[in-house]
Formats: structure tokens, sequence, C-alpha cells
């Protein structure tokens, strides 16, 4: 069931890609916190990270390379296409607060294993917000039972005087199975826009990033090994 869902998702997406490329954004991330949980404490994250738009639907692509303290190497990377049902039926799906419905996957990647996610999305119009998107998903997990997922992301631009800000994050809920705990991973990042005022071309960006998991990667917390984490991270942001 999971390489039929890798193929299908991959051969939509490849079907669509002569399609017209409406936007793209390109960045790196350096974040440093001292305050982990499972996979050592103190780690250093370099975040490449890749998003895009077309005329058949949006792409999210991200890879994390960790450096821990005891020299630990890992990398981890996502790829989340969605195709939206407004740009393939040629109707328009916008009613209320929904700005567009559309038909949503990740695949999770790690030296240990290789999740594929499937299930529908709804893009939300709210005043102040560049974007507020709902993502509900089945779960296809490797090595362990299947389960739930709803997850929401956001980004919301604002400004105090003449100094431009965004505060922006996702927000992951999975449910609970026979082999694992329901787990909740909040992380948000506010960032200080540095670019107008160095005068630079390209966005580069200074803040910090608050992580709180609850049941880290589905992990019960116990006495013996803690697994819920409260994190804050220093923040660096590239965008080219």
């Amino acid at each position: 069931m999971r390489s039929l869902l890798v193929i299908s998702t991959m051969l939509l997406v490849s079907a669509q890609a002569q399609a017209d490329m409406l936007w793209q954004d390109i960045s790196l991330t350096y974040l440093n916190g001292s305050n982990y949980r499972v996979d050592g404490a103190k780690q250093q994250v370099l975040t490449f990270e890749h998003a895009a738009g077309a005329s058949w639907g949006d792409s999210f692509f991200f890879l994390d390379h960790l450096r821990g303290k005891n020299g630990e190497r890992t990398n981890y990377a996502e790829w989340s296409p969605r195709l939206s049902f407004s740009k393939f039926s040629s109707n328009d799906w916008q009613f209320g607060l929904i700005k567009d419905v559309l038909f949503t996957s990740t695949i999770e990647m790690s030296a240990l294993q290789t999740n594929v996610l499937y299930g529908i999305a709804t893009d939300l119009n709210l005043p102040g917000f560049s974007y507020l998107n709902l993502n509900f998903y089945r779960r296809n997990n490797d090595g362990v039972a299947d389960n739930w997922q709803l997850t929401t992301t956001w980004a919301l631009p604002f400004a105090v005087g003449t100094q431009q800000f965004v505060y922006d994050g996702f927000i992951d809920w999975a449910s609970s199975s026979v082999d694992q705990r329901a787990n909740l991973n909040f992380t948000s990042q506010l960032k200080w826009a540095l670019h107008p005022v160095l005068g630079l071309k390209n966005k580069l960006y200074l803040g910090v990033e608050y992580v709180y998991w609850l049941n880290k990667y589905g992990i019960a917390d116990t006495p013996g090994f803690r697994t819920n984490e409260s994190n804050v991270n220093l923040l660096l942001k590239g965008h080219f």
C-alpha cells in the first residue's frame, strides 16, 4: 500500500512537470538549541527549504541536517505536494473562509523509516495571514501501526513601528495506536527582518524558534525517559 501511494503521488506531480511555475522560494536556516529530547540535548540544525506554487497546486520540501554535541550526524526530510481541486477542475472551490480544497500528501524520509501520508486539505482566507492551511492525513507508517494526523501551518507578517516581523510555524497532532502514544508538535518561529535594515536585496531574518513536543515521536514521556520537549533555538534564515 505504501509503495502504491508513493508511486501515485510521484506520478501525479510528474504529470504536471510541464505546468506553469507561478512562484518559488528557496531558503537556508541555521538553528542552535540545547534542550532537545530523545536525540541528544544540544543540537545544531541546518535546514534547506524549497516552496513552490504551480498551476496544479503547491509543493513544500525541507531537509534537516542535525549535528549533535557528541558528533552524531543525522538527516531528515519531508516532501509535501498538494493538488488543488480548483485548479484541476477549473471550478471555484472557495466558500466562506475556505479559499481552496486540495488533495494533500507527505513523504517523511529518514535513515530508519519512510512514512507516507495522504488526505484532504483546506486553505483558509483570514485577514492578515499570508497563509493558513489545515491538512488532515491518514498515516501509512513504516514499522509501526498506521494512525491519523492533523497539521496546521500558518504565516502572519506584522510590523512594530518601522520594523518588520513574521510569526509562522506548524502544529502536528497524531493519534495514538497500539504501539505509539498520541503526540503533539508545536513549532513556531518569530523572525525580525534584517534585510530592510541592512539594505539587502534578499530576505534575511534573525529570531527564535520555539518547539514544544508532547510524547515526541509517539514515545510516552516517563520519569525514566523524558520525551516531552520545550526548546528554544536561536535562528538565522536567508532566502535566495
